[in-house]
């Protein structure tokens, strides 16, 4: 089944009925998301005193191709330089991150996490897969996987269209191209 609803590629255009309950399930997860919850439930459980935008770094320093850096650190997260700057200054005051030399410009100062920060992030990551297992412990298989699937690719198309649209100045969202299915 999966297999089969990940190779239509000419899918018809979908139904509004479709797209208004996913645009009102999109609502109530944002709500969820909003809040925070996966994140709030492990700085508790793990790391009290920490902040929601510290996972935050955590996070995007793992998706960041090539060499990490405060510059591209504030670039993932689509924040001013010197909020990431400050971020990143705390997270090393607090051991989870520290600066290195860059290996190919001297100049170039390279964020790392220290061994507490691999711990941290893989507490974290447990915490979150713990929850997210508990929330899919009753779907059968078969639908698990096809939900996996669809909504990675989901993602990723909306992550490409909001680039495009990024990318595009004056652009929004809706003016964006198609995303590649």
């Amino acid at each position: 089944m999966t297999k089969s609803l990940l190779k239509q590629e000419s899918a018809a255009a979908p139904s509004p009925e479709d797209v208004a309950r996913i645009s009102e399930t999109l609502g109530r997860m944002r709500l969820l998301i909003g809040r925070r919850i996966i994140g709030r439930t492990a700085i508790a459980n793990i790391a009290p005193g920490l902040d929601i935008s510290h996972l935050d770094v955590l996070d995007v320093m793992r998706r960041i191709e090539g060499e990490v850096t405060v510059g591209a650190i504030a670039e993932a997260m689509r924040i001013d330089p010197s909020r990431g700057s400050r971020l990143v200054a705390d997270l090393v005051a607090r051991g989870i991150l520290r600066r290195d030399a860059s290996q190919a410009d001297g100049r170039r100062s390279l964020v790392v996490r220290t061994e507490f920060g691999d711990r941290l992030l893989a507490e974290i990551r447990a915490v979150k897969r713990t929850l997210l297992a508990r929330v899919l412990e009753d779907w059968p298989e078969e639908e698990l996987n096809a939900f996996s699937a669809l909504f990675e690719k989901f993602v990723s198309n909306f992550e490409a269209i909001y680039v495009a649209a990024e990318k595009t100045p004056g652009s929004h969202l809706s003016d964006a191209p198609r995303a590649m299915s």
